[in-house]
């Protein structure tokens, strides 16, 4: 990324520290604003609210935005909700009706600033760009147009928490990073003497997010809060909506770019879960610059080209080899004008005995079995690649070995997919509650197998995700089971492979027992790819991005490095398998605020192969802050473990100023399962 300075932007940028908006109930939220000066006349102000500490734990990633934002004439503000960072209160859930209404408040007083317009927008990644759309939805004044990243309209269907109403590992591991947030106190230097009562305050009332969401198992009215698919019409503000290949919320553009009615634009790359100037596996793009053109366009009624490009822009990815990395990803940009596009066609394939066959062939009348071992999953990665360490797919072969494999015939020329394939099956089980699991991969002529898409579909949801019943053994049932949606290009010689398993542990928590699937092969059972033609005669060309910019990022020095470990394990003698993760950031002094800030997760999934009472998913966070006079550190550990009725949770919370527990708190719940 190339950095700009101030002399190159348009504007000089001054900026606010410490800023406390005001709320109606009396609480006061932290804010950081950038804005240009002078000023000659206001300028519309951009809000990105997020709970993760905008004075040390996104302060540089928050200076290679912001400042570039204001230094084009925008007004920027980065608040820390209710209850983290230097906010008051408590932050008790994920997008709750009083962040709805905070956001709506801190939009109000922007607007309401002399240095602003008057007229607001709303970016963010992530937490932000969920609700960015869901702010949208509210219809508040002074919102003229969102950029919404990384972010779903869907919270069950569609988030980390479920996946086609199977529970997802990434459900305890994100419960686990908010759970440590949380816990964090605000910094003295900022809010004085009152530091020690908010943080006890947080400590008491925060609470464990997993144990509710684990009640939640079906798609109810907890996750339809906050979810704009349920009315689309809701949204009246143009919508940008980005994501990446390697991200967990990639599909969501695609419903957006076909539900909404207005103006809107999709971006889709090759990335995990980071702005796009930032972005990895690369090529990473003058995001930023694209952002200008947008708000210029929707908040200053600048007449500009930014709506001339394609509805949808995505990164049309190669064929790789499997790696759990990649910095860059090969391909090119191709544009749609329109989703759905009517360019591409549905191509179905039947399924055959160990084969995807041709569309319209007959496959015979066969059937095949698979009761997948619980060490299928293990080279699966994340659900959501968050910052892109060593947490992709690896090489598929091993967790194909405990799937049913349906291979196509070598490709005898080039073939393109964009969106999301699907795959058909009829099949019987001899179990009441039962799961699926099904991926799409490329394999080269020499046997490696690079994921390119999957899906999963707890099979007691057949009908709908708010509702869940027995399946009756030996009965015959139809699903469809979507994957995720995908721009990928097979080159001639390859083959394709659809896999087919019982579990994807710990991508997704096993059922209560283990399930005997057996696939019916007569026509019914297929996949469905979405072909996209290879012949670039009609294809809609978008403009090349400019390369990546951004403000320097704040000083900092990192003190103690970090460490990333992704470690698989096998016990030959107890047959226990684990998947180890460490996330450890190491001690980064920033400077300009004389603060030391450790993180270090330790994530461990184990399991032993044939026992489903077994799965284990155990996370610990440290965190802590230090400056000369000040030294605070929170430990957080949580269990969750299951039996075929219940889940079994236990966490505990310890705290700590100057080396002295100040704080010891346990948690130790039962939550009954349904049909997860």
């Amino acid at each position: 990324m190339r950095h700009v300075t101030e002399p190159e932007l348009p504007h000089k940028v001054v900026e606010d520290q410490g800023v406390m908006i005001p709320l109606s109930d009396g609480t006061r939220l932290a804010a950081r604003i950038w804005r240009p000066e002078p000023a000659e006349e206001p300028v519309p102000a951009i809000l990105e609210f997020i709970p993760y500490r905008q004075r040390d734990l996104t302060a540089q990633r928050d200076s290679t935005i912001h400042p570039y934002l204001a230094g084009h004439g925008y007004a920027c503000a980065r608040v820390d909700l209710r209850g983290s960072g230097d906010s008051e209160g408590v932050l008790a859930d994920e997008y709750l009706e009083q962040e709805l209404r905070d956001a709506e408040e801190v939009l109000a007083w922007l607007a309401s600033q002399p240095w602003c317009s008057g007229s607001t927008g709303m970016m963010g990644i992530s937490w932000g760009g969920f609700n960015a759309l869901q702010v949208a939805a509210r219809r508040p004044e002074s919102l003229g147009a969102i950029v919404s990243l990384c972010s779903t309209d869907d919270r069950y269907a569609d988030d980390v928490h479920y996946m086609g109403g199977c529970l997802l590992g990434d459900n305890l591991s994100w419960a686990s990073t908010m759970f440590a947030y949380t816990s964090c106190p605000p910094d003295p230097a900022v809010v004085g003497e009152r530091w020690r009562e908010m943080w006890q305050q947080r400590l008491a009332h925060s609470g464990l997010w997993l144990d509710t969401w684990l009640r939640h198992q079906l798609r109810d009215d907890y996750w339809r809060h906050g979810s704009v698919c349920e009315d689309l019409s809701d949204i009246e503000v143009p919508v940008m909506a980005v994501s990446g290949w390697a991200d967990g919320y990639s599909n969501a553009v695609f419903r957006l770019m076909e539900g909404l009615s207005v103006p809107r634009l999709g971006l889709i790359g090759p990335w995990s879960h980071k702005y796009p100037h930032l972005g990895v596996p690369g090529p990473a793009i003058g995001f930023l610059q694209q952002c200008v053109r947008w708000w210029d366009r929707w908040l200053k009624g600048v007449d500009n080209d930014v709506m001339d490009e394609p509805t949808v822009r995505t990164w049309m990815q190669e064929s790789v080899p499997p790696s759990t990395a990649y910095e860059e990803r090969p391909g090119r940009w191709v544009g749609e004008p329109r989703w759905p596009s009517p360019r591409i066609s549905r191509r179905t394939h039947p399924l055959g005995k160990d084969r995807i066959a041709e569309p319209g062939e007959e496959v015979g009348s066969e059937s095949a079995s698979v009761e997948s071992p619980l060490t299928v999953g293990q080279y699966a990665g994340k659900w959501c690649s968050y910052n892109a360490p060593p947490d992709l797919p690896f090489d598929q072969r091993e967790d194909d070995g405990g799937s049913l494999v349906f291979d196509s015939e070598a490709l005898p020329e080039r073939l393109e997919i964009l969106g999301a394939p699907v795959v058909n099956l009829e099949f019987t089980v001899d179990r009441p509650v039962a799961m699926v699991s099904v991926r799409l991969s490329d394999v080269a002529p020499d046997g490696r197998a690079t994921r390119v898409t999957y899906g999963l579909l707890n099979l007691t949801h057949s009908e709908d995700h708010s509702q869940a019943q027995d399946l009756v053994p030996g009965k015959r049932y139809k699903v469809a089971v979507p994957m995720n949606g995908v721009a990928q290009a097979f080159p001639p010689g390859h083959r394709l492979r659809v896999s087919v398993s019982t579990s994807y542990w710990p991508l997704a928590w096993p059922p209560p027992e283990p399930v005997l699937l057996t696939v019916l092969l007569e026509g019914e059972s297929t996949v469905v790819l979405p072909v996209r033609p290879t012949d670039s005669s009609d294809e809609v060309a978008p403009q090349p991005f400019d390369e990546a910019e951004g403000t320097p990022p704040l000083a900092s020095t990192h003190l103690i490095p970090g460490d990333q470990q992704w470690k698989v394990e096998r016990d030959l003698v107890d047959y226990e398998s684990s998947l180890r993760v460490v996330k450890d950031l190491g001690t980064v002094r920033f400077e300009d605020i004389d603060l030391d800030v450790s993180r270090r997760a330790d994530e461990v999934y184990t399991v032993r192969v044939d026992d489903f009472t077994s799965p284990t998913g155990t996370t610990e966070w440290h965190m802590r802050f230090k400056r000369e006079g000040w030294d605070v550190e929170t430990v957080t550990k949580t269990e969750l473990t299951s039996t075929p009725e219940a889940f079994h949770l236990n966490a505990t919370l310890d705290a700590y100023e100057n080396g002295d527990r100040v704080t010891a708190r346990t948690w130790n719940t039962v939550v009954p399962r349904n049909h997860v």
